[in-house]
């Protein structure tokens, strides 16, 4: 069975709506806005992460006291970098086997868990269709691994004790140099594998930038071998995986601390779980979402998912450690609700569209046939085809209404950890201008993508996100 294949081509709606040419995937051209903000955050993420982390390593997590030493002459650049673990062998072999064993999970156990577990989508799916038509072949096995890792992990916790469950805590900055090893190494890997031996060359994009090409990315899908896809992989596994087990880590260390765990540290386990066990539940869900349809694998996202994405999504578990909080029953209920709430709306609104596209709009959504525009487009390859896209249940309330939801679950984990500090509250912060971001750059490819047929949609739809104001 091929890995990639191509679709039958789709008639066209008829009146020529196709005839223009399709600019489908990211920008061709860079802006000056656009290259000053690509370098600054090839210059300063790195230390942003830094920052943050060694923000609660050595301040007590206050992220304006280490500027006011700065500022006060109490501490210089070098001397704050100095007094921050550095690089250990120890930490090079624990995220090397983690590493490892992720790709012999995702790559040598195919998916089983699909045959024994009702409703679960698993084993070979296709992908979505790429700008130059193709249509790649993934082997949907998150699940599992996120299974298998985490019985392994309460197994020595309880039965083999191999190792520590604090040991992610206890290694956690030397990990991040051994994250950022990784990172660099992956974009830099596909980077060059897009020069020299790409795996699709009609999906690959060239800017004329070098640092917009090592960012954004030049491949589409930069594959290794048949199955060994670098953005299902890196977006899911190794660092979703750990993002459990991170939290894990963090409720060990505060029990050893305190001899016992908060009910706010427990409150982030249990909400940002859900939101995990939820992206592999509905890891087949996700190759239609704009990681994999759209973006290229580029720095972006191969260093964002090894580094960013478990240093920075975890810091409410980390602040935690720092400053175990215990709620009141009624704060931890509205917390909870709140959460639960926000996932409710992000799932069901996620669930509406994938089961508008599964039916062809043969399907009732809140007890009504639904309603759509009917659109078409061009492929890279010349191709015509239709689509449809949705007006009804929660499509019709804003264009973008699973980030709202995505975006109340957020501020639940924030919240979770009080009001005292600024630290925790990064993660909505960064997480609203990532999906507003990501609103405008969705937008802009189907306004591209689908022309005149794009306007009518968002005639139908007006919002964004909120409605009656964004």
């Amino acid at each position: 069975m091929e890995s990639t294949r191509r679709r039958p081509q789709h008639k066209a709606n008829e009146g020529g709506a196709t005839e223009r040419s399709a600019q489908w995937g990211r920008a061709w051209e860079v802006d000056w806005f656009s290259l000053v903000g690509v370098i600054s955050l090839l210059c300063f993420a790195p230390f942003i992460v830094f920052y943050f982390v060694m923000a609660c390593d050595q301040y007590d997590c206050s992220v304006s006291q280490p500027l006011l030493e700065l500022y006060q002459g109490k501490a210089t650049v070098l001397s704050i970098w100095a007094r921050a673990p550095s690089f250990t062998w120890t930490a090079a072999k624990i995220y090397a086997v983690w590493v490892s064993f992720q790709v012999f999970l995702y790559v040598c156990v195919p998916d089983v868990t699909h045959k024994v577990v009702p409703g679960y989508v698993g084993g070979v799916q296709d992908g979505a269709r790429t700008p130059a038509g193709l249509i790649n072949r993934y082997e949907i096995n998150g699940l599992q691994c996120w299974i298998i890792t985490h019985a392994l992990w309460f197994a020595n916790a309880n039965y083999f004790h191999w190792f520590t469950p604090t040991i992610l805590f206890d290694q956690w900055i030397p990990l991040m140099w051994c994250a950022n090893i990784l990172g660099y190494a992956v974009s830099t890997f596909a980077f060059l594998k897009a020069y020299l031996f790409p795996t699709n060359a009609e999906d690959c994009k060239f800017t004329g930038n070098v640092f917009y090409n090592y960012m954004m990315g030049i491949e589409f899908n930069p594959r290794i071998g048949k199955w060994f896809d670098f953005k299902l992989f890196f977006n899911g596994r190794p660092g979703i995986v750990a993002w459990t087990l991170i939290n894990l880590s963090y409720m060990a260390k505060q029990q050893q601390l305190y001899g016992h765990v908060t009910n706010s540290m427990v409150l982030v386990n249990v909400l940002q779980g859900i939101y995990v066990l939820d992206f592999f539940w509905n890891e087949a869900w996700y190759l239609k979402t704009i990681d994999i349809c759209h973006d290229h694998f580029g720095w972006y996202l191969g260093w964002g998912d090894c580094v960013w994405l478990p240093y920075l999504y975890t810091l409410q578990g980390l602040y935690l450690v720092y400053h175990p909080i215990q709620l009141s029953d009624a704060h931890a209920f509205a917390i909870l609700l709140f959460g639960l709430i926000g996932y409710y709306i992000f799932r069901s609104t996620n669930h509406q569209k994938d089961l508008f596209r599964r039916t062809e709009g043969s399907c009732s959504i809140w007890g009504r046939k639904p309603t759509y525009i009917e659109c078409s487009y061009v492929s890279a390859d010349g191709r015509n085809h239709r689509s449809k896209l949705l007006t009804s249940g929660f499509w019709g309330v804003a264009r973008h209404f699973n980030y709202t939801g995505d975006l109340m679950g957020s501020l639940a984990y924030c919240a979770a950890c009080g009001f005292t500090h600024i630290l925790p509250y990064f993660y909505i912060v960064y997480m609203t201008i990532l999906l507003v971001h990501r609103c405008v750059r969705d937008e802009h490819r189907c306004s591209s993508k689908y022309g005149k047929d794009w306007k009518r949609y968002t005639d139908s739809v007006p919002y964004r996100l909120i409605p009656g104001l964004f």
